[in-house]
């Protein structure tokens, strides 16, 4: 059988892991054929690690060059892990030219793109994934699996909150990521993942949403009361980084001096922007509620200046209540260490039926990155065979669209003060594949045993 042949278009951070499953995971029916960017400075660097890899260098192509990409190396799939507002480009072009795709979330940022998506997916017949890794990580999985048994009976409510800390939600504020033109804001860059959780946990779309934001912390104001007057454009130049407790030193890392302040000559892209600087557009304080088809009510919550990194979910069922915690490891996208790894100490689910006993559900925890959810989400992308998965964590552009539209919505409920109904920003767009979820009351149980 010949290997399947990819080309990885966008070269940062997120690209290393899918570049490293195609040319040592997966080696033996994988084979990777090109890489596309913008920045050729990059590109060399991948290229030089997959020498020392023992692989040989693959052609480079720049941005501009998709088209005779994919026409001289006839790639079978599009990896794009490109800057968020650059998804639709890719992913619709690689369609049209037969290419399937797997992209990095979110799968585009604003609903104007996702139709072309959806549009051409549609016409095209071409498969798209959209790598949820959160979905694949042991304790998410452990939480699937009790919603689906029927632990709590069903679902009618869920309060979710989400915490970033002040080492990683403050990059965000650095990077492209700060301005809603590129990311779409936390609404959509990092809240797809967590909206994705929800729609796969209780198995049912969104339907209506809405939403408050504001940048209350990561402000110039902010800046003066911590006695940081005078700062630079960035923290590379800042006369005042020697008392800043967000000063990211790209030149005392090696790998993210490498990566970027060594390749600013090429494209003029500053990794290490000021994180209270004047043209940050993104919110930094969120809350959202969303109403699903199926009847549940969401009460979501996103911080990105908190002391500690993880989250809180909590679900209300018809016979009773599951909560779940997880505290993650903090870490700069891009600096080399494994991202949001599960630390045990704090990360639990508890389950407390009406009219019983509380108790806990040990924990499973996995190795690498988002909490072990990485490496299982790969096996799922790029193996000739995958084992059958009866929690459905494979995401197509079905769910990947669902995922990100009530992000979309909470960003145009936040500017127009009103609920978005999630219908009326897509057309076109088919139900979602879900689990079938056991919905029991107590009377049904109360039923089944007389």
């Amino acid at each position: 059988m010949p290997k399947k042949r990819y080309a990885v278009v966008g070269v940062g951070g997120r690209s290393g892991m899918y570049t490293n499953a195609i040319t040592q995971l997966f080696a033996g029916s994988c084979e990777l054929v090109a890489l596309c960017d913008n920045n050729p400075g990059r590109m060399a660097i991948r290229n030089r690690e997959l020498q020392a890899e023992g692989v040989e260098a693959v052609p480079t192509y720049d941005a501009a060059d998709f088209d005779k990409m994919v026409s001289e190396r006839k790639p079978d799939v599009i990896v794009v892990t490109t800057r968020d507002s650059f998804h639709d480009v890719y992913i619709v072009r690689a369609m049209e030219l037969g290419c399937d795709v797997i992209t990095e979330k979110p799968m585009t940022i604003d609903e104007k793109k996702c139709q072309r998506i959806v549009d051409t997916a549609r016409q095209t017949g071409r498969h798209v994934t959209v790598t949820f890794n959160y979905r694949y990580s042991p304790p998410r999985s452990q939480v699937k699996q009790l919603l689906m048994r029927g632990a709590i009976g069903k679902i009618l409510s869920v309060e979710f909150q989400w915490l970033l800390n002040t080492r990683h939600g403050a990059d965000y504020y650095r990077r492209w990521h700060r301005n809603k033109e590129n990311s779409g804001g936390l609404m959509v860059h990092k809240a797809t993942h967590h909206f994705d959780l929800v729609n796969w946990w209780i198995s049912s779309p969104p339907e209506v949403v809405s939403a408050m934001g504001a940048r209350r912390f990561y402000r110039p104001e902010t800046a003066e009361k911590l006695g940081l007057s005078g700062r630079g454009e960035r923290c590379h130049t800042c006369p005042v980084s020697d008392r800043c407790n967000f000063f990211l030193d790209l030149a005392g890392s090696e790998r993210l001096k490498k990566m970027y302040l060594d390749c600013e000559q090429y494209d003029g892209y500053f990794r290490d922007r000021c994180v209270f600087g004047e043209e940050i557009d993104i919110e930094d304080t969120m809350n959202v509620t969303v109403r699903y088809r199926n009847g549940v009510y969401l009460s979501y919550a996103l911080n990105s200046f908190c002391p500690w990194e993880g989250y809180r979910v909590a679900f209300n069922g018809a016979r009773g209540r599951l909560e779940h915690q997880t505290v993650e490891t903090v870490y700069v996208s891009g600096d080399g260490t494994v991202p949001g790894e599960t630390i045990k100490k704090g990360s639990h689910i508890r389950v407390f039926p009406h009219f019983g006993d509380p108790y806990e559900v040990p924990l499973r925890t996995g190795k690498g990155g988002h909490g072990g959810g990485d490496n299982p989400l790969l096996v799922d992308c790029f193996a000739v065979e995958t084992p059958e998965d009866p929690l459905m964590r494979a995401a197509t552009w079905v769910e990947g669209a669902y995922s990100i539209l009530t992000g979309i919505a909470a960003n145009h409920s936040m500017k127009s003060g009103q609920p978005i109904r999630v219908d009326e920003l897509v057309s076109g767009l088919p139900d979602p594949a879900f689990t079938e979820m056991n919905e029991a009351w107590p009377a049904d149980e109360m039923r089944a045993r007389a």
